[in-house]
């Protein structure tokens, strides 16, 4: 019991990637750095609302640090600061005595933001910063509202969504019927869960977490442990049990060429490229050869002949296409560890790696085949 209680008192998340740490502060460092730009004049002006508030530090914590959040999304940060300030303006018109003034303005905050469908806890702080205020509030009038309040939020959005984008995150959240990296409606083959947009608010309004968790991401989690279950499922198969080991490789001045001959010849999804001795540089793609495409016809020789002769600077031999860093395995590597990797679909293939050599290659046709198997024999 008390051990139960101890632990109820401890951290709630898990422990923090330092990456990620600093990407979100950076993020929030820029944003008000950008936000003050505009927002700050030489000295404060109290009717242009040229200035930043304290509770500006609350939203870049949400945007940056937990943009995924329904809580930290465009609508609920710009809508539920701006209507904050609004109704704690109104507030402070009505009630003079600071007791019943501050709690008044934060608890009426609450309530409209919520009306709204715009929660973002730091409208709560700018309620306050207003009903703490009240001379503040009454030289401002409604303009406080629109600035810095409003203007400032906003821009804070802004450079949440231009930063997110540039470190790889999104924001705002993935929406559940976004168009696909092949540019069509489908859910990408990992999330297709059968379960509509509807079922999943549902879940999210059951369990109460609407507030928590976007539907999009719902889904991107219910799609993860499917897959980590479906890799359990697999016992104790090893990369080694089903990787194949007589590869066909290029070296890095292999031409585009003769690479494309190759995919064609042997009808693979990844040509693994070694440097003499066999050690391992990268992985080619099918994507790769021309800007993403994939092509299964001897057009593609024409057109890299074409592209080749147009300009000096596109890619001629396979170290200037392959990747690098992509992901790689070991022999002993359980199977159930590939399956996120290969789920997403950028990744066709996974080369199994031993002293800096290449040993064998798992594709995505390997890994289905052990599935069924592994599902056959349960």
């Amino acid at each position: 019991m008390i051990r139960r209680v101890v632990r109820s008192l401890g951290p709630a998340i898990p422990v923090g990637n330092p990456k990620e740490a600093l990407r979100a502060g950076l993020g929030a460092l820029i944003g008000l750095v950008v936000a003050g730009a505009f927002v700050l004049a030489a000295s404060a002006d109290i009717h242009l609302g040229l200035f930043l508030i304290a509770p500006f530090g609350a939203s870049a914590v949400l945007i940056f640090a937990v943009p995924s959040s329904p809580l930290a999304q465009p609508w609920s940060a710009v809508v539920g600061n701006t209507a904050s300030a609004f109704v704690a303006i109104a507030v402070c018109a009505a009630l003079s005595d600071p007791v019943l003034r501050i709690p008044g303005a934060v608890g009426a905050a609450i309530a409209i933001m919520i009306t709204l469908r715009a929660l973002h806890p730091p409208g709560g702080a700018v309620a306050m910063t207003v009903a703490m205020s009240p001379d503040l509030a009454q030289e401002s009038g409604l303009w406080f509202a629109l600035s810095p309040v409003a203007l400032g939020t906003a821009i804070l959005v802004v450079v949440g969504v231009l930063y997110g984008r540039a470190t790889g995150r999104h924001y705002p959240f993935r929406q559940f019927e976004q168009i696909n990296p092949q540019g069509t409606s489908d859910h990408v083959a990992s999330e297709r869960l059968g379960l509509s947009e509807d079922d999943l608010v549902k879940i999210l309004t059951r369990y109460r977490q609407s507030l928590n968790l976007g539907v999009e991401d719902l889904a991107r989690l219910i799609a993860a442990a499917e897959v980590t279950a479906a890799g359990q499922r697999t016992g104790n198969t090893k990369v080694s049990d089903i990787m194949s080991r007589d590869l066909i490789t290029v070296g890095p001045n292999t031409s585009l060429h003769d690479i494309a001959a190759l995919f064609l010849r042997h009808e693979f999804t990844a040509l693994p490229v070694v440097e003499a001795g066999g050690h391992f540089l990268g992985v080619i793609y099918q994507r790769h050869l021309l800007g993403g495409a994939r092509f299964r016809h001897p057009e593609w020789l024409e057109r890299i002949r074409v592209a080749r002769a147009q300009s000096s600077r596109t890619p001629s031999q396979a170290s200037q296409i392959m990747e690098q860093d992509g992901p790689t395995a070991s022999a002993d590597t359980p199977i159930a560890a590939l399956l996120p990797q290969m789920a997403g679909g950028k990744c066709d293939a996974v080369p199994v790696i031993s002293a800096g050599r290449i040993v064998g290659i798992v594709t995505r046709t390997d890994l289905i085949a052990a599935l069924a198997r592994s599902g056959l024999a349960n």
